[in-house]
C-alpha cells in the first residue's frame, strides 16, 4: 500500500507540504540504489541529522508548538507530542502478511536551536526535516527484514544523539521518548492489530525502549510474541518479573525469546560498558564459541555492484557475549560522537541482513505451528 493510499484508506490529514518533495527525493535516492544505501546506513543518516540541523534553523524554529517541560528535576524543551490516531506519526506497510514487525527506530537526531537559542534534545515528529532520517531508517529496516510480513513503525520524539554522552542525560531524557513509543504500541494492539501475532524489534536507543515495553507487556499480549530483537544494546540481567518476559533465545527457531548481539573487532571495542545477559550469533545462531563465515558486502554507503564482497568470521565470545568479527574492511563506519573504531555498531543490521529477514520468517513460521 502506497503512503497515499494508507491516508486516503484512514481519512486523515495528509503530510505538510513539503514532506512529499522530500519524501519522493528519498524513494528516488532508494530506487535507484536498490540497495538502498542512502537509507539503511545509520552512519550516514546521522549525518543528514546534522545537516539539516544546521542550515535549517530557520524552519526547525517556527511554526510549530514547543513546551517547557521537567524529568528528574531538569527542565527540557519538549516538542508537541504525537498523536498516534493521525496516520502521519506512522510508516505502514501493509502486505495481508499473516504477522507483524513493531519496529522502533535508533537515534536518527542530533541537538538542534529553536529561534530562540534553546537546544532541542529531541526529535520533533511533525517537523520534515527530522522526520525524513527517521523515514530513510524505517523504509530501508522494512525492505531488508520484513519478507512478507507487514510493517509498522512509529514516529516518536527520541532522544539525541548527544543524549548517550552522559548517563545521567540519558536517564533524564529516555522517558520522553519510552512513553511515546509505549503510547504507539498500545494504539497499535488495540486499533491496528488487534489479533495477529507479531516480532517486536528495535535497534540501538529503540531497542532499550522495546525492551521496556517487553518487560510491561500483559499475558495476553505475551501470547502473541514471535520474538523479539533488542540489536545494539546490552540486555540487563533480567529480574523478577522480567524473567518471565525476557528469555534468551538458544537457537534458530524458538518464539517468545530475545535475540541479542553486539558486534566488535575485538573486546576492547565495545561501545557499552558490562556484559550483556545474553547474546547469540545471528550468523549460525549458536550461543557458544564456534565460528561461522559470513560473505557480503561491508557498506550501505555504495552500490553492491560496486563492492568486493568481504569474507568475514564471525564468533560469539562467551565471556564478554561480545560477538568478534574478523575480516570486515569498510573503514566508514564509526558512529558520530559516541562510536569507536573497531565497534560496528552502525553496521548491526545491514551486515547480517540476510540472516536477520530468513531467521524473523524461520521463527514466524514455527510460531504458526
Amino acid at each position: 500500500m502506497s503512503k497515499k493510499e494508507f491516508l486516503v484508506e484512514r481519512g486523515k490529514r495528509k503530510e505538510e507540504r513539503d514532506y512529499s518533495a522530500a519524501s519522493a527525493s528519498a524513494d528516488t535516492v532508494y530506487r535507484s540504489n536498490h540497495h538502498f544505501s542512502f537509507l539503511i546506513s545509520h552512519y550516514s543518516l546521522k549525518g543528514i541529522s546534522y545537516f539539516v540541523a544546521a542550515v535549517l534553523t530557520g524552519v526547525l524554529s517556527s511554526g510549530c508548538s514547543f513546551k517547557a517541560h521537567t524529568y528528574g528535576g531538569s527542565a527540557d524543551v519538549l516538542p508537541e507530542a504525537p498523536d498516534y490516531a493521525d496516520s502521519t506519526q506512522w510508516y505502514v506497510t501493509q502486505r495481508g502478511g499473516v504477522a507483524d514487525i513493531f519496529y522502533v527506530i535508533s537515534t536518527e537526531t542530533g541537538d538542534y536551536p529553536l529561534a530562540d537559542g534553546t537546544l532541542c534534545h529531541y526529535a520533533d515528529t511533525h517537523r520534515d526535516s527530522l522526520r525524513l532520517p527517521m523515514r530513510g531508517e524505517m523504509v530501508g529496516v522494512d525492505t531488508l527484514l520484513s519478507g512478507r510480513l507487514n510493517f509498522f513503525s512509529p514516529y516518536y520524539r527520541q532522544c539525541s544523539l548527544q543524549t548517550f554522552s552522559n548517563d545521567s542525560l540519558t536517564e533524564t531524557r529516555m522517558p520522553v521518548a519510552v512513553d511515546d513509543v509505549r503510547s504507539a504500541f498500545a494504539y497499535y494492539l488495540i486499533h491496528l492489530n488487534p489479533q495477529r501475532p507479531f516480532v517486536l524489534a528495535g535497534f540501538s536507543q529503540g531497542a532499550e525502549i522495546m525492551l521496556q515495553l517487553l518487560r510491561e507487556m500483559d499475558d495476553k499480549t505475551f501470547s502473541r510474541l514471535i520474538a523479539a530483537y533488542a540489536i545494539g544494546v546490552n540486555v540487563p540481567q533480567p529480574s523478577g518479573a522480567d524473567t518471565c518476559r525476557i528469555l534468551p533465545a538458544r537457537g534458530a527457531d524458538d518464539t517468545g525469546v530475545t535475540i541479542c548481539y553486539n558486534s566488535v573487532r575485538d573486546t576492547t571495542c565495545a561501545l557499552w560498558p558490562g556484559r550483556s545477559a545474553m547474546a547469540i550469533n545471528p550468523v549460525n545462531w549458536h550461543t557458544d564459541a564456534q565460528p561461522a563465515t559470513l560473505i557480503t558486502e561491508p557498506s550501505p554507503l555504495l552500490p553492491v555492484t560496486e563492492q568486493k564482497r568481504d569474507t568475514m568470521t564471525v564468533a560469539l565470545d562467551p565471556a564478554s557475549r561480545l560477538l568478534l568479527v574478523r575480516g570486515f574492511t569498510a573503514t566508514d563506519y564509526v558512529l558520530p560522537l559516541i562510536g569507536k573504531e573497531g565497534n560496528y555498531h552502525t553496521r548491526e543490521i545491514w551486515l547480517y541482513r540476510d540472516q536477520l529477514r530468513d531467521n524473523i520468517q524461520l521463527r514466524s513460521r514455527k510460531f504458526k505451528k
